[in-house]
């Protein structure tokens, strides 16, 4: 069975090739894209107070879900490009950051992890 990161891949991979982008999507050109769309993520939250969701009407809940996507087409699709999966790589980063915020020790507390003293 495959995963849905995986499916969506070759989704976009198809949406690509049905269109001639692949010239296009060259991993800088699409590191470039998803900075942007990154960027885009931020408009809606503009000068709310938290950006929580009871601040959002419902033109900016669909604006945010829409750039959302955006960011993660393009970081599939960078990933598809790079050989890079995308799953096996959360879970790296994932054991690494446990490492670097062991829970006990920095439970409420947002610095980073070189701000911490032994």
């Amino acid at each position: 069975m495959q995963s849905d990161l995986a499916s969506l891949r070759d989704l976009v991979r198809q949406f690509a090739d049905e269109r001639d982008w692949d010239k296009f999507h060259t991993p800088k050109n699409l590191a470039t894209a998803l900075s942007v769309e990154a960027s885009e993520l931020l408009e809606p939250f503009q000068w709310l107070t938290t950006g929580h969701k009871s601040e959002l009407d419902e033109g900016k809940q669909t604006a945010i879900r829409h750039e959302m996507a955006d960011v993660l087409l393009y970081l599939v699709r960078l990933a598809d490009k790079l050989d890079v999966d995308l799953y096996q790589a959360c879970l790296e980063k994932m054991d690494i950051n446990e490492v670097k915020y062991p829970a006990e020790k920095v439970r409420g507390d947002s610095r980073k992890y070189s701000d911490y003293q032994d």
